[in-house]
């Protein structure tokens, strides 16, 4: 049996959304990142990054959603598209985790609690809402991410989208990103994501962001300038 270790942030869900697509057997281990659970000696041994999502397979550890992601569709044989398609996969695949994912974490980051650096905030908005837009032009005239058939690149997606609006801080974004939007809405309507939102609803996580969860998440914070 897997062992899934999560919350409910954006990286999370998207391994949720395969596990739960795929019919895999595994078993849900909450994370509270607030409290600090990701910096237990246990969880840093099968993450060393002190992030989630992460996985145990057996013998077999696995961290960053993506290559989570990657590593499951090719253990199943599901939601891959053909061998000749392996390349746009992996690219779009890989985008995502290095420019969608970062950049909307920053722009969220540096807006509401480092307000103080505007160019900061200026770069990471910018970014932010370019890579998207990257996105939503890849999705026009396609119903998914690569072309017909769905893959761990929506499931991805899937994970970040719903943020676009506090990320940008534009409540109306998905007026502009209506691509995106149409593929949320069919992805949302899935059984499998109703079953990952519910698995998140099932525990309750630390809602307050005092001092014990900002030096937990946000350590930098508190650490002393280098030497």
């Amino acid at each position: 049996m897997i062992e899934f270790f999560y919350n409910g942030a954006p990286n999370p869900l998207k391994v949720g959304l395969f596990l739960e697509e795929s019919g895999l057997d595994y078993r849900a281990i909450p994370i509270d990142t607030k409290k600090g659970d990701q910096h237990t000696g246990g969880f840093k041994d099968i993450n060393p990054n002190a992030k989630v999502p992460a996985i145990r397979d057996g013998e077999t550890t696995v961290f960053d959603s993506n290559a989570i992601l990657l590593y499951l569709a090719e253990k199943t044989g599901q939601f891959l598209p053909a061998t000749s398609d392996r390349g746009q996969l992996l690219s779009w695949l890989m985008f995502i985790a290095s420019g969608v994912g970062p950049y909307s974490g920053q722009a969220f980051h540096f807006r509401n609690i480092a307000p103080e650096f505007p160019y900061a905030i200026k770069r990471y908005h910018y970014e932010a809402n370019r890579h998207w837009q990257i996105v939503d032009d890849r999705l026009e005239g396609r119903r998914y991410i690569m072309g017909d058939i769905y893959t761990i690149a929506d499931m991805a997606v899937w994970g970040w989208a719903p943020r676009i609006p506090y990320v940008l801080e534009e409540p109306d974004a998905f007026d502009r990103f209506r691509n995106i939007a149409r593929l949320m809405a069919e992805l949302d309507d899935r059984p499998a994501a109703k079953r990952v939102h519910e698995l998140v609803a099932s525990h309750t996580f630390r809602s307050e962001l005092d001092e014990t969860a900002m030096r937990n998440l946000y350590p930098q914070i508190f650490a002393p300038d280098p030497v």
